[in-house]
């Protein structure tokens, strides 16, 4: 069988999947080491018996609603390559969006520090710290799996002597640090939403990442309180927000500054700025 043969018999084996196209052609470059453009330019190669058989059991993965990303163990975010694992939510491209707000906050040349709480991948701290040439950045995690990965991103890309993995539960590691950003994508689903979420979802990427509740709003409700006492006068709290959330968090905000929803690209809320008041403290018990 050539590659495009091959190709062609896997779309049919992932029809029931949500990207049966993407997915055949991710998972075969995979396989064979190539580019999209080797793949194009000699689709009547043959595939080794040896290929063929790799890619049958990369398919069956798939076939059963496992992420393509965990089982490349790769997924480029901002632009970046970032190694994934089951330990860690995959990195999605709404995500983006948070990083764009926070880097539209800063100026490139000015040296920051950044708190970015439950980093996962460590996909937003690195992407920040590779666009802020000057920002120091602490990626903290209660997951060490999920830290150690963090760790090999700074790495891959080349920042990880100011970016700073460590355990925390959300800022309790750093309190009496002070730092100009705080930002998050924090888990933001209801526990009651579990049988919505699709396969690949609820049934792979790890539940501390993803459920905050019968609400979604738990981490919220720690973590705006925690940033606020973090924050420098004036400093920056950026979150992503779930679906249907953006008036509740609004109403959790109602102590800070300049308090700003950005909509992602299908129209939705998705990302929440807000700045830490210069004169008013909130209640330190909060």
């Amino acid at each position: 069988m050539n590659l495009r043969e091959a190709q062609l018999a896997a779309r049919t084996q992932l029809a029931h999947t949500e990207s049966p196209v993407r997915d055949a052609e991710l998972l075969l470059l995979h396989i064979l080491g190539i580019t999209k453009a080797q793949l194009l330019i000699d689709p009547k190669r043959e595939l080794t018996s040896a290929e063929f058989a790799a890619y049958q059991a990369l398919l069956a993965r798939r076939a059963a609603h496992e992420p393509v990303q965990y089982i490349t163990g790769m997924q480029e975010f901002y632009g970046l390559p970032f190694r994934v694992t089951p330990a860690t939510l995959i990195p999605r491209p709404e995500t983006e969006l948070l990083v764009e707000s926070v880097l539209a906050q800063i100026p490139q040349h000015h040296a920051v520090r950044i708190a970015d709480v439950g980093t996962g991948t460590g996909c937003i701290a690195v992407a920040l710290a590779v666009h802020l040439p000057y920002a120091h950045v602490t990626a903290l995690d209660l997951s060490d799996a999920a830290l150690s990965v963090a760790r090999e991103n700074a790495a891959i890309n080349h920042v990880k002597k100011r970016v700073m993995p460590l355990h925390s539960d959300l800022l309790s590691s750093v309190a009496g640090q002070a730092f100009d950003v705080v930002v998050s994508n924090p888990p933001y689903v209801p526990f009651s939403d579990r049988s919505t979420l699709a396969p690949q979802v609820r049934d792979f990427e790890p539940d501390a990442a993803l459920y905050a509740g019968e609400d979604g709003l738990e981490i919220y409700r720690r973590l705006i309180p925690q940033a606020y006492r973090a924050l420098h006068p004036g400093g920056l709290l950026a979150m992503e927000i779930g679906y249907g959330q953006d008036a509740a968090l609004r109403s959790l905000l109602t102590e800070w500054n300049e308090v700003t929803i950005l909509n992602d690209l299908q129209g939705i809320p998705r990302t929440i700025l807000a700045k830490r008041r210069k004169h008013q403290l909130l209640d330190d018990t909060a």
